[in-house]
């Protein structure tokens, strides 16, 4: 019964989800129908929504035509769609690996900064801080400073650039997150291991990690999603090719004669998005079974 209801309320969750894309869709036409051409404006100068004209502002159906056409006039080019999807296959696996690493990273800084209280007061501001660097603006050095490093026969690549940049956007919710479910144990159950003899390592197996559970879970989507957009953002920042970061950027660059092939690669990332969520969410039906339900006895 209870599997029964669980499909139920995801077959649900589809069927809604699908539904607010064709709202948007239909939202979207319906405003470039009837909208004023010179898009609505607050005061002189403040645009607050977009101009309708074709340039600007193309149908719907126009996007999805331009993915099944030929990406350039050449005779053996690929459809948009193709191309499309072979680079947000490469996108994903650098933002996966990046995921990765910031999924270790921030777990191994959550478990210090919850067995050390020391550790906490001196390494969470400098987590929070993190994040107020301009990512744009590190992502170069980061390339520079990966150049520079030798190890035997192992070379430094532009995608290992882009993937500790997604994992340092990628770390963060995680260690907040984990830091929080390992310090959600009520107080009792915690007295009651002390009580009973238990090391901290055995208490963190049986009563922290399960606990942490339902925190860690909503940390690893939008971790996903963070080394996503790290991944995107750094392959423009860099110039990496082959991914959808720079795709945008090249198909931007004709969208003075052909808005709506611009389109194409916001698409692939939306897709590389929504593949890293569901990755995750199926990563999160395996945890389930093990986060705490019931209290401690």
């Amino acid at each position: 019964m209870t599997g029964s209801t669980t499909l139920t309320r995801r077959v649900r969750q589809l069927c809604l989800g699908l539904l607010g894309v064709l709202l948007l869709a239909a939202l979207w036409d319906l405003y470039k129908a009837f909208g004023p051409e010179a898009g609505v404006t607050v005061g002189e100068q403040t645009l607050v929504l977009p101009r309708t004209t074709d340039l600007a502002m193309p149908h719907t159906w126009e996007m999805l035509q331009r993915l099944t056409e030929p990406v350039t006039s050449a005779r053996d080019a690929p459809s948009a769609l193709s191309a499309v999807l072979d680079a947000s296959g490469f996108t994903l696996g650098i933002a996966a690996r990046g995921w990765l690493i910031g999924v270790v990273v921030g777990l191994v800084l959550a478990l210090l900064m919850s067995r050390f209280r020391t550790a906490e007061s001196a390494l969470l501001p400098w987590v929070v801080l993190s994040q107020t660097v301009p990512l744009i603006a590190i992502a170069p050095l980061v390339r520079r400073w990966g150049s520079a490093l030798s190890f035997g026969g192992f070379e430094w690549t532009s995608e290992h650039s882009v993937s500790v940049i997604a994992a340092y956007l990628a770390f963060f919710p995680v260690a907040v997150g984990a830091l929080r479910g390992l310090k959600s144990p009520d107080r009792t159950h915690v007295d009651l291991m002390t009580a009973y003899g238990v090391g901290w390592w055995r208490s963190l197996v049986s009563l922290r990690l399960p606990s942490s559970v339902p925190f860690l879970l909503p940390a690893l989507r939008l971790s996903a999603a963070s080394a996503v957009i790290g991944t995107v953002v750094a392959e423009v920042s860099i110039s990496l090719r082959g991914g959808i970061g720079r795709m945008v950027v090249e198909f931007a660059q004709s969208a003075g004669g052909d808005p709506a092939k611009a389109w194409a690669p916001i698409f692939g990332a939306v897709l590389v998005g929504l593949v890293a969520a569901g990755a995750v969410g199926l990563l999160g039906l395996a945890l389930r079974p093990f986060a705490l339900t019931e209290p401690v006895r």
